[in-house]
C-alpha cells in the first residue's frame, strides 16, 4: 500500500476531532496574528523608536492632527498606515526595512534624521500621491466639503485641484511635519527638494 494511502486512511479514520483541532488552531493562529498587527499599528508602538519619538512626534505635536478645537486628533497610523487589511499588511511588510534601518541606525540622531528627511519625504509623498492620498480621505471626504466655509483662496484651490485630478498630498506637504529645506523656484531641485505637484 502507498504510503499516501495509508495517510488518507489513518487521517479519515481520525475524523471529525483532527478536523475540529485544525479548525481551533487556524482560529487561534489567526487571532494572534491579527492582535500583532494591530498592536504594531498604535501610535505607541511607533513611539517605541527613539527615532520618531525624537524626532518627527516632536514635530507632529505642533500641528493642529495632533491638538485643534474639536480634539479630533490624527495619530501615526492614521496618516502612514491603510485601512484595508491587504494593503495594510503590504505596508507593514514594507515597513520591515525601516526596522533594519533602526538596527543599523542610519537615522539615530537628529543630525542623521534630518540628513535623510529630503529622501524619506519624497519616498512618503510618493506613496500618498500613489495612493490618491487615501489615508488622507479617511478623515477628509471631498464629498462632504463645505465650500461656503472654506476661505476663499482655499475653495476656490480645492475646486480647482480636484477638477485637475490633484490629490491631497500634492499640495498639503510638510502639514504635520517640518519641510525638508526647499529651494525658493517652483520645480527647483538643486540642493533642496522640489515642491512641484509630481507629474504623474
Amino acid at each position: 500500500m502507498s504510503i499516501s494511502k495509508t495517510f488518507w486512511q489513518r487521517l479519515k479514520a481520525m475524523g471529525l476531532p483532527l478536523v475540529g483541532l485544525i479548525f481551533v488552531a487556524g482560529i487561534l493562529c489567526w487571532g494572534a496574528f491579527n492582535t500583532v498587527l494591530e498592536w504594531t499599528n498604535t501610535e505607541s508602538f511607533c513611539l517605541a523608536c527613539h527615532e520618531m519619538k525624537d524626532n518627527v512626534f516632536k514635530e507632529y505635536r505642533n500641528t493642529i492632527h495632533y491638538s485643534n478645537r474639536t480634539g479630533v486628533r490624527a495619530t501615526c497610523p492614521d496618516c502612514h498606515v491603510p485601512r484595508d487589511w491587504t494593503s495594510k499588511l503590504l505596508r507593514k511588510i514594507q515597513a520591515s526595512n525601516e526596522l533594519f534601518h533602526h538596527l543599523l541606525g542610519t537615522v539615530s540622531t537628529p543630525e542623521k534624521f534630518n540628513a535623510k528627511r529630503p529622501e524619506l519625504a519624497r519616498s512618503e509623498w510618493a506613496r500618498m500621491k500613489k495612493s490618491d492620498s487615501r489615508e488622507c480621505r479617511n478623515c477628509h471626504n471631498f464629498d462632504y466639503m463645505d465650500y461656503s466655509e472654506q476661505g476663499r483662496r482655499a475653495s476656490a484651490m480645492h475646486q480647482k485641484g480636484f477638477d485637475d485630478g490633484m490629490t491631497c498630498i500634492d499640495c498639503h506637504r510638510g502639514i504635520a511635519h517640518t519641510m525638508p529645506p526647499v529651494e525658493q523656484g517652483i520645480g527647483a531641485e538643486k540642493g533642496g527638494v522640489s515642491i512641484a505637484p509630481d507629474s504623474n
